[in-house]
C-alpha cells in the first residue's frame, strides 16, 4: 500500500523517465553507429571520416548520458555537504523540475522528510540539554551550599553529622550522574572544552573527592603511578568517566581497597575486597553480592564508546574486579 506522499510524487513526476531517456540515448547511438558502419562497408565514405563520425557519436552519447545523470550527482553533493552546510529545503520535491524521474523525486522526498526529523531531534536535544543543565544543576548547587552551611553548625549531633555526610555524598553522586547524562544526551562532542590535561592530576582530584565522600566507610583508596601522561580532550568528560568507575568499584567493595594505577596508556581501577569480621558474618545482615555491575558501568561503557576510549572489564580468579580504560593517543606530560 503506497503512502500519500508516494502517490503525490508519482502523480507529479513521470515514473521511469530516467530509464527511458537513457534507453533513447543508447538507441540513437546504436542507429548512428549502424549508419556509420554501413557507409564504411559500402565505401560511401572514407574510413577516416567513418572513424571520426563514430568518435563524435560516442562523445555526444556520453555527454547526453552525463546530462541525464546530473540531478543524481547534484543530490549526492547536497547530501555529502550536510555535515557542514545542511540545506533541508533544497531537498523539497517542489524544487525539482517537471522532467525529474519519479524514483529520484521519491528519493529526494524521503531524504527531505528524514532531514526534517533529524533537525527536529537536534532541536529537542539542544532544548533538553539546555533546560536540564539549568534546572538540574541549580537545585544541586542549593543543596551543596545548604549542606556546607549546616556543617558549620556546632550544635549538630552525631546523627545529624552522619545525615549531612549522606546528603553531601548523594548530591555529589547526583551531580556526576547529571554530568554523565548530559554528555551522553548531546549528539556529538563539539570540542569546545577540549584541552591538554595531565591524567595523573585529574585522577588525584577525583580520588580526593572520593575520600571525602566515603569518609567513615571501611574502604581505602590507593594511587599507584608507574607512569605519567597527558591527553587532549575534555577533562570534564574524563572526570565523569573515571568517577563512574570509582563508584562502581565502591559498590562492589563492602570492605577493602580500591587501587587506581596509571599506566603508560591506560588507567586501571581495581577493587580488592577484604573478608568481613567473624562477628559480622555470624550475626550481621547478609551482604549484597560484591561481584555485580550496576548503572555506573553502563554509563562508563557509553562514554568510552562515544569518545573512543576502550573500556575493558576483568574478574580475576582471586575475586578482584578490574576496570581498565585505554587511551589510543596519549601525550608526554
Amino acid at each position: 500500500m503506497k503512502s500519500r506522499g508516494s502517490t503525490q510524487l508519482s502523480g507529479a513526476f513521470r515514473k521511469g523517465a530516467f530509464q527511458r531517456r537513457i534507453a533513447g540515448i543508447f538507441v540513437l547511438q546504436l542507429v548512428a553507429l549502424v549508419i556509420c558502419v554501413t557507409l564504411g562497408m559500402f565505401s560511401m565514405a572514407p574510413v577516416g571520416a567513418v572513424l571520426v563520425l563514430i568518435v563524435i557519436v560516442t562523445v555526444l552519447a556520453w555527454l547526453a548520458a552525463r546530462r541525464e545523470w546530473r540531478p543524481v550527482s547534484a543530490l549526492a553533493r547536497l547530501v555529502e555537504g550536510w555535515d557542514e552546510h545542511p540545506d533541508i529545503a533544497a531537498l523539497s520535491p517542489d524544487r525539482l523540475g517537471r522532467g525529474t524521474d519519479a524514483d529520484l523525486a521519491s528519493l529526494a522526498g524521503g531524504l527531505h522528510t528524514f532531514a526534517e526529523r533529524i533537525a527536529g531531534y537536534t532541536e529537542r536535544e539542544r532544548n533538553f540539554t539546555r533546560d536540564a543543565s539549568h534546572e538540574l544543576r541549580s537545585p544541586l548547587t542549593v543543596i551543596k551550599m545548604s549542606v556546607d552551611m549546616l556543617a558549620e553548625e556546632q550544635s549538630l549531633s552525631g546523627f545529624g553529622e552522619r545525615s549531612l555526610q549522606r546528603i553531601r555524598r548523594s548530591a555529589r553522586e547526583m551531580e556526576a550522574l547529571v554530568e554523565a547524562l548530559l554528555i551522553l544526551a548531546r549528539e556529538k562532542d563539539n570540542g569546545v572544552d577540549d584541552e591538554v590535561f595531565v591524567v595523573n592530576d585529574a585522577v588525584g582530584r577525583e580520588l580526593g573527592f572520593a575520600r571525602d565522600m566515603l569518609a567513615g566507610r571501611p574502604i581505602e583508596f590507593e594511587l599507584e603511578e608507574p607512569a605519567r601522561f597527558a591527553l587532549e580532550g575534555s577533562p570534564r568528560v574524563f572526570a565523569v568517566l573515571f568517577w563512574q568507575l570509582i563508584r562502581n568499584a565502591c559498590q562492589q567493595t563492602e570492605r577493602g581497597r580500591v587501587v587506581v594505577t596509571v599506566m603508560p596508556d591506560a588507567v586501571v581501577v581495581s577493587n580488592r575486597t577484604e573478608p568481613l569480621p567473624a562477628d559480622a558474618e555470624a550475626g550481621g545482615p547478609a551482604r549484597p553480592n560484591a561481584d555485580r555491575h550496576g548503572f555506573e558501568l553502563a554509563i562508563a561503557r557509553r562514554i568510552s564508546e562515544r569518545f573512543a576510549w576502550p573500556l575493558e572489564l576483568q574478574t580475576r580468579a582471586s575475586g578482584e574486579n578490574v576496570a581498565r580504560i585505554r587511551f589510543p593517543q596519549v601525550r608526554v606530560a
